[in-house]
């Protein structure tokens, strides 16, 4: 086609336009990217554009120094990211007259200023706003100060969470130093969590090690979630959850979603059809198969096994009235991973041990999958040997998978046991237990105090034997004695189990303290008190330990006070007496029944016999008692004067034999010579090692939960 003028000049009109709209464009990039820069204000500007609750970081300056260059050019980076939390960053440029606070001081020029309406809330050291990170991890921490703690020793750690247990969770980070992107992290996350859970932060290194954690990584930073909300006593310690991905925004967010998470969920539809928070967040969901039958023990569990896997793997209780029955007969578990197109896969697993490493190693989930289709194959060839001439045996094979009428067998108790075998001439009775489980919780509870372990059948024997109890029982065997003591264990909860323990750990005959004697008035039970200026005499001390020792379930408490230990006890005795008397003295205080205070009569010996006779004079109403105390509640002035709540945090949960224990156990039951005692000793000291060092509780056993809960070994679906 011929080239003409016209056609030159349209092409040239075209290749304008063109050029004209990509040129309006970058102008329009560019005006959009400089909206973004730093603002560059004069002092009177900014002082009145503040608005009230608003942010602002500010930089004062006449002239820029070369030295301050980078400082403005992190600033300029800034801005976008600050802009995220509404805070302005402005550049103030000062006029040279000017000598007000923030322009006329050489070392003001130093200096940024934060701002929240006309309010200063902070300034920081140029040379401290290094970077991006720096600057938004310090203006965030200084907006938030009073949402984010700040942390140096575990007794202000402990003392945060005692105030947030039954109410609140806590989010507890640890970073090396401030001004890092993890601190940057840490402090968004507050941000935008920071009325949902109490957030901590602390730098100290030390404190990291005194939390108990093992030996952990202090070049590293490190966030844990602490589940204080679930703990209703303040002498059960806050879970801790380790968030084990890199600190960052993205991952802390995706570890606080899991925490939020429902530590078990109940499933009661396809299991190929359910999608949960973990699966949405790429990790895996363990079913426990569940049946009315024995929903408790399945439940519990279940729990379990969530807490050992929190943050790792979702757990759900899955009921068996929606599995197919083929699956019914060989399963107990079931496992769904986040890839698509991947179907459930149903295992038979023996314990809880399985689970968690079945979770925790895939190598070992492709092993027990081999395992399970080696059995499959093993028992299709045994079906086929089994059908023999014998009616009998061939019934057993044909039937041994067939699912029974469960809601037909009758659960038996203590109670019911004997009159059920009463009714029926022939009776099938199926017997089986979970791990001892209530012992394990117990456990938990008590970890970081007591070190347990548990004894299983020809073990429990013997020692049921040795030590002269009945299982189930207790052994306890103190850490400063030889003696190992057996204790009945009437009832079999996890509380009455952490109760029955922390009283047995009491001291026979304690010296009372400010920091013990919380402990003892838990035990709501009157106090048999010696006030003594010093050390009691030899004689005194044998006759009250006797008398302690003399009544295991006495319905008193045994003790003494040392005056010269605990200043504090001549308050008492004046607010007993008016005076303080001749010492020293004997007295019986119910400070939770009436507040009658009686005094040992000072012309009689102390000895257990005229103590115990004047104890029935008390309780015949024969005696006056000296005074009465009031009934109203002994509070401090002021919240700020609430020592004892102080010291809560610091006092051991237990307080352990630590007075006369070793006069005392000496005379209680010891093993039958120095030679068996010495070789019991070190077998418990080596199990109580290698349980520590494994860090690992017993497993549950899921056989235990319901009787088609079958194991590799011992199947119980013949019956």
């Amino acid at each position: 086609m011929p080239v003409t003028d016209t056609t030159v000049s349209a092409q040239m009109d075209r290749w304008i336009c063109s050029f004209s709209f990509l040129l309006f464009c970058a102008a329009s990039l560019l005006m959009l990217g400089n909206a973004n820069l730093l603002q560059e204000l004069d002092p009177q500007e900014y002082f009145s554009s503040l608005q009230a609750g608003r942010a602002s970081l500010a930089y004062f300056s006449h002239n820029v120094p070369p030295s301050a260059q980078p400082f403005l050019e992190q600033i300029e980076n800034s801005v976008e990211a600050l802009q995220d939390y509404g805070i302005s960053v402005v550049k103030v440029n000062c006029p040279k007259e000017d000598v007000s606070r923030y322009c006329g001081k050489e070392n003001a020029l130093r200096k940024a200023y934060l701002f929240r309406g006309n309010i200063l809330i902070r300034e920081f050291p140029t040379d401290a706003l290094f970077d991006v990170n720096s600057i938004v991890a310090n203006v965030l921490f200084a907006l938030l100060f009073n949402e984010v703690k700040y942390v140096e020793t575990l007794a202000d750690l402990q003392n945060i969470e005692n105030s947030l247990k039954g109410r609140s969770n806590m989010v507890f980070a640890y970073v090396p130093a401030t001004g890092t992107a993890e601190h940057r992290a840490v402090m968004e996350a507050a941000f935008v969590y920071g009325t949902a859970h109490q957030f901590v932060l602390t730098t100290e290194a030390t404190l990291m090690k005194d939390t108990g954690n093992g030996e952990p990584d202090v070049s590293s930073a490190q966030l844990f979630f602490c589940h204080c909300q679930q703990a209703m006593d303040l002498a059960q310690p806050c879970r801790r959850t380790p968030m084990e991905q890199a600190l960052t925004m993205l991952n802390i967010h995706r570890h606080l979603k899991l925490m939020g998470a429902p530590l078990v969920t109940e499933v009661a539809e396809d299991p190929e059809k359910v999608s949960t928070v973990h699966l949405q967040l790429g990790l895996p969901l363990v079913f426990i198969l569940s049946q009315k039958e024995t929903y408790e023990a399945d439940r519990r569990t279940a729990e379990f096994v969530a807490w050992q896997l929190l943050g790792k793997a979702g757990v759900a209780l899955l009921s068996r009235d929606v599995v197919d029955l083929n699956v019914l007969l060989q399963s107990n578990v079931a496992l769904k991973t986040p890839d698509e197109g991947v179907p459930i896969k149903y295992l038979v697993l023996e314990d809880t041990d399985e689970v968690i490493t079945l979770v925790k190693d895939k190598s070992k989930f492709e092993q027990i999958q081999e395992d399970e289709d080696e059995e499959d194959e093993d028992e299709k060839e045994n079906d086929n040997q089994d059908i023999q001439d014998d009616q009998v045996v061939e019934a057993v094979s044909r039937d041994r998978k067939r699912e029974l009428p469960l809601e037909q067998i009758l659960t038996l108790t203590e109670e019911t046991f004997h009159s059920a075998m009463l009714e029926a001439a022939r009776m099938v009775v199926l017997f089986y237990a979970s791990s001892r489980e209530a012992f394990v919780e117990a456990g938990n509870i008590l970890s970081g105090h007591v070190t347990l372990g548990m004894y299983f059948e020809d073990d429990s024997l013997a020692l049921s034997h040795k030590y002269a109890v009945s299982p189930p029982a207790l052994l306890l065997a103190r850490s400063r004695d030889q003696s190992v003591e057996g204790i009945p264990l009437s009832k079999q909860s996890a509380q009455d189990i952490v109760q029955l323990i922390r009283y047995e750990l009491l001291d026979v005959f304690p010296e009372i303290t400010v920091q013990n004697l919380p402990h003892y008035l838990q035990l709501r039970k009157p106090l048999l008190i010696m006030f003594s200026d010093g050390d009691i005499g030899q004689m005194e001390s044998k006759e009250m330990l006797k008398l302690a020792k003399g009544r295991p379930q006495q319905a008193f408490v045994t003790c003494w006070l040392n005056l010269k230990n605990t200043p504090v006890g001549y308050g008492v005795l004046k607010a007993y007496f008016a005076t303080v008397p001749s010492l020293p003295v004997l007295v019986w205080v119910n400070l939770h029944t009436g507040g009658q205070v009686f005094k040992f009569p000072p012309d009689q010996s102390v000895t257990e016999m005229n103590i115990l006779s004047w104890l029935e004079k008390l309780k015949a109403g024969l005696e006056i008692p000296i005074s009465t105390l009031s009934e109203e509640d002994w509070k401090p002035p002021l919240p700020a004067y609430n020592f004892l709540q102080m010291m809560e945090t610091t006092v051991p949960e237990f307080t352990l034999h630590t007075s006369y224990s070793r006069r005392d156990t000496q005379e209680q039951q010891q093993p039958e010579s120095s030679e068996e005692k010495a070789t019991v000793r070190e077998e418990q000291l080596e199990e109580s090692r290698v349980e520590a060092e494994k860090g690992q509780t017993p497993g549950r056993d899921l056989r235990g939960t319901a009787p088609r809960l079958a194991g590799r070994e011992k199947r119980h679906s013949e019956l």
